[in-house]
């Protein structure tokens, strides 16, 4: 019986050692293998200890997921991955960066730990909720990882926290609801309007930026009464436009989303192009801009009726 139960804790170890990536703690490398070969390997330098408490079963460089979890390992018990990290293991792409640490989040109360390679975190939601019980390495939900990492994000980069939110949106990583209930247990953090405004472009596209943001902005200026959501007629279909001024040959499309995508970007450029070959000359903003850019909005607005005969 005891030769059994050996037996089945070196099968549990060697699967532990395989989920890892070869990467682990020293008290799991021991168990697995023994103390004292865990000294003589380090000690030869066959393998490595590239932080305290963490055993590499290899000397040479380290692929992105055994970085992940030298982080993961280095920190407090019960860490998971979050933000930007958490989502580059789900397939994310875009907001490159050039020096990108991993994002650890550890149990709210835990010490720092004294590896440097890793931008730490503490919160008290790790339950099943916000993490996915079955992914490996251990990590946030794409909500909850797009939520913080736009809540981490400095004050003066609001551009760069909505993006997160609305490339996530975008790339079918979370739904709306999804958002909603993870900003709900996150509570206040750093641009939660922002967020929950961006949200709610996720969950509507253009539909979503209230159309008296817009007419305020238009009002403000003495700007005449467009019409809305008009028809452009083409041989194969029809078009939308936003915003149009037929008298003055002026329009307006407003985008809720930002075009991270070629192939849909490629498609909204081509339909813009058309309605301009076959109607009026188009302006484009983000719902982004008319709600924090309507100054630069509000200029372009202008010369484009004012070219078009407007002479307010």
């Amino acid at each position: 019986m005891p030769t059994q139960i050996a037996a089945a804790a070196r099968a549990v170890s060697e699967t532990v050692a395989t989920d890892q990536d070869g990467v682990l703690s020293t008290w799991q490398a021991t168990a697995l293998f023994g103390r004292h070969r865990v000294q003589n390997e380090v000690g030869r330098g066959r393998w490595h200890r590239p932080a305290r408490g963490v055993v590499v079963l290899h000397n040479g460089p380290l692929s992105p997921a055994q970085h992940h979890w030298v982080a993961l390992l280095a920190c407090a018990r019960g860490s998971v991955l979050g933000g930007l990290t958490a989502l580059r293991c789900e397939g994310f792409t875009g907001l490159q960066t050039d020096l990108e640490l991993p994002r650890v989040v550890q149990p709210l109360g835990t010490k720092r730990h004294s590896y440097d390679a890793v931008e730490l975190h503490w919160s008290e939601y790790l339950d099943e909720r916000d993490v996915h019980p079955l992914h490996r390495p251990p990590r946030h939900r794409p909500a909850r990882a797009a939520i913080d990492e736009a809540s981490w994000t400095p004050a003066s980069m609001q551009k760069r926290a909505r993006a997160v939110i609305l490339a996530v949106g975008q790339q079918r990583m979370a739904t709306p609801r999804h958002f909603r209930e993870a900003l709900q247990r996150r509570g206040q953090c750093r641009h939660r309007a922002l967020i929950v405004e961006s949200v709610l472009d996720v969950a509507g596209g253009i539909q979503s930026l209230p159309e008296r943001d817009f007419d305020m902005l238009r009002a403000g200026l003495h700007l005449p009464e467009p019409s809305r959501q008009t028809k452009v007629q083409r041989d194969d279909g029809r078009y939308y436009l936003d915003v149009e001024w037929r008298t003055y040959d002026t329009a307006c499309e407003i985008h809720g989303l930002p075009h991270l995508q070629v192939v849909q970007w490629e498609s909204d450029l081509a339909r813009i192009n058309e309605i301009t070959i076959v109607g009026p000359r188009v302006l484009v903003f983000s719902s982004f801009a008319v709600r924090h850019l309507s100054d630069r909005v509000g200029d372009q607005l202008v010369r484009m009726l004012r070219r078009g005969g407007w002479r307010g």
